[in-house]
């Protein structure tokens, strides 16, 4: 199932609005791909924070 608009896995639930955002864009396109859920989900949180470290100027101001 794909998330979108707000809703995400719950394990997204406590991180930061910029982060959940990538996560849930990634772990779509995983899903995509291996039909797996909780692959998708772990996947994208991953993937997302290593975005981030290597872009920190994508995180916005008032997240920073």
């Amino acid at each position: 199932m794909p998330w979108y608009n707000g809703d995400y896995p719950p394990s997204y639930k406590n991180q930061p609005n910029y982060l959940r955002d990538k996560a849930v864009e990634i772990a779509n396109e995983v899903l995509k791909t291996t039909h797996n859920e909780g692959e998708a989900i772990a996947t994208g949180l991953k993937l997302a924070r290593i975005h981030f470290e290597h872009h920190p100027e994508e995180i916005p101001e008032n997240e920073k």
